[in-house]
């Protein structure tokens, strides 16, 4: 059984209790799906831990490309991006950047970090005016993907009813549910959402007594503390 977690941002507490309960469920196969370091408390001791959970596939997200190139990242995030590349080092920001942008979950189902066109625009739990555009010539009949840390499944509104699924986010949901998102992909294809508890109130003040003052932490201080946007 696959487990697959996305937008780990950083957030140990919650990828430990997420690594807990897929184990305990059976799982035995690892999906990375991206932004795994950026804006969170514990960078560094998170892509370790993530290094533990073995057999795994990983891809790269939006957050490991600013990271590695901050030149291109969107204005308000240059801070939190210059404190992860401080905290993971070059060599690392290097290889996380070198992953790719997506991979086969099994012989029906492409990962992407947002879609297949960009790692920055994605699905919405409704059908979108972008849909089609974001569907272009995608011969798959699943697609996974995060990035907008809200977990659904629906099929799309066009192009035979392709399955779309997003896991949610691990570190950082955006649905007002503090709880870390994932799913879980069973042997005969099956995805089961899970969400997992754990002192999420603590993540916030980590993130505080990591980076202090610094003003890049007022954003993820707070989607951290109210699980929204």
């Amino acid at each position: 059984m696959l487990a697959i977690l996305y937008d780990i941002h950083g957030n140990l507490a919650a990828l430990e209790a997420v690594a807990a309960d897929a184990q305990e469920r059976g799982a035995d196969r690892w999906f990375i799906g991206g932004d795994v370091a950026l804006f969170g408390p514990a960078p560094r001791e998170t892509v370790m831990r993530l290094f533990e959970l073995k057999p795994a596939v990983w891809i790269r997200g939006n957050g490991e490309r600013w990271t590695a190139h901050p030149g291109k990242a969107p204005d308000g995030v240059g801070g939190a991006v210059a404190a992860a590349r401080d905290e993971l080092g070059e060599g690392l920001v290097n290889s996380l950047m070198a992953l790719p942008e997506s991979a086969m979950l099994d012989d029906r189902t492409r990962a992407w970090h947002g879609s297949p066109i960009s790692d920055v625009r994605s699905f919405a739990p409704e059908p979108a005016d972008d849909e089609a555009e974001l569907l272009v010539n995608v011969p798959e009949l699943r697609l996974v993907f995060g990035h907008t840390h809200i977990p659904f499944s629906r099929k799309s509104a066009g192009h035979g009813g392709i399955e779309l699924v997003n896991p949610g986010s691990v570190g950082m949901p955006f649905d007002g549910d503090h709880r870390a998102a994932y799913a879980l992909m069973h042997d005969d294809g099956q995805i089961e959402h899970r969400r997992v508890g754990y002192d999420h109130v603590r993540v916030p003040v980590a993130l505080r007594t990591r980076f202090g003052d610094a003003a890049w932490v007022e954003m993820p201080e707070r989607r951290f503390e109210t699980a929204q946007p």
